[in-house]
């Protein structure tokens, strides 16, 4: 058996070239426990009927190979990921780190701020990812909020897996609706969902097993959280805190509209390597 074999099957079940060339490797390495040396020196390995069997899930069902192995390769890490989280994007590093650029911009600005005294929460937090990545890279401490328990174990035991409990932390939250009376933040950062439902038909095969809740919203705009986070940030905002956002395609004068009326100032749209408008900031006006 070679991994020629189980690219082939994955190309007849219509994956494309290149992702079947990379995907053979990734579902050999994780199936039959070769390392990248292994598959360089050797042309043969022996029958392996469970890299068999998810070579074909993925190219019959096309089932994510995310989920096929159970992580993510997210910013140099291993998620742990299934169908109760959204798989990380990498459009998503964006967000990430212009989040991190904000918390160094603050601390420049602000010298006597402490990354231990600076607080992000983290809207939508499903994986950790996001959670986990800004706290890795800034030292700050993010809290993370989601409303599914499924999603929240998967999140911690990732910030577990990474050595961040006492940095990534996380919360059951509809949106604010667990946030402490009182509870302030210096950072709000979110990648909500934001398919309206009219594109469900559309959508790309691998993205219908991600939860709908991380997907859809209701609205035929598809700006239902963008709107009910920026209305509700500046109760739980520092003076001069931060709302960073993730957008959808087409969204951002609508997103950079309703952080304008929420009293956002200084917002800046970031494109991603395609071109598409996918990261929006601003900072809450001071308020004397």
């Amino acid at each position: 058996m070679n991994i020629k074999q189980i690219e082939n099957i994955l190309l007849v079940g219509g994956i494309e070239p290149n992702e079947a060339k990379i995907e053979a490797k990734m579902l050999v390495k994780h199936f039959a426990g070769l390392s990248d040396i292994d598959l360089m020196l050797k042309d043969e390995f022996e029958m392996n009927t469970k890299l068999l069997e998810a070579a074909q899930l993925r190219a019959a069902k096309r089932v994510p190979i995310q989920h096929i192995i159970g992580t993510a390769y997210f910013m140099g890490e291993d998620f742990i990921v299934n169908e109760t989280v959204l798989i990380p994007r990498d459009e998503t590093e964006l967000l990430v780190r212009k989040t991190v650029e904000i918390i160094e911009r603050k601390r420049t600005n602000l010298p006597s701020l402490h990354p231990s005294n600076t607080l992000v929460l983290d809207i939508g937090t499903g994986s950790g990812c996001i959670a986990c990545m800004v706290a890795k890279l800034s030292s700050v401490q993010v809290i993370g909020l989601d409303i599914s328990t499924d999603a929240l174990r998967v999140a911690l035991e990732n910030a577990t897996k990474l050595n961040l409990n006492n940095k990534a932390i996380f919360r059951k939250s509809d949106v604010f609706s667990n946030v402490r009376e009182g509870e302030k933040f210096d950072v709000i950062v979110s990648n909500p969902p934001y398919i309206p439902p009219s594109e469900k038909a559309a959508i790309q095969k691998e993205v219908s097993f991600d939860p709908k809740l991380a997907l859809y919203t209701t609205d035929e705009e598809g700006i239902e959280f963008y709107k009910k986070i920026t209305e509700g940030a500046p109760k739980v905002l520092n003076n001069g805190g931060y709302l960073i956002f993730e957008l959808g395609i087409g969204q951002a004068q609508k997103v950079h509209e309703l952080m304008d009326l929420n009293g956002f100032v200084d917002i800046e749209i970031q494109k991603d390597l395609a071109g598409i408008e996918r990261v929006i900031s601003g900072r809450l006006a001071v308020v004397d």
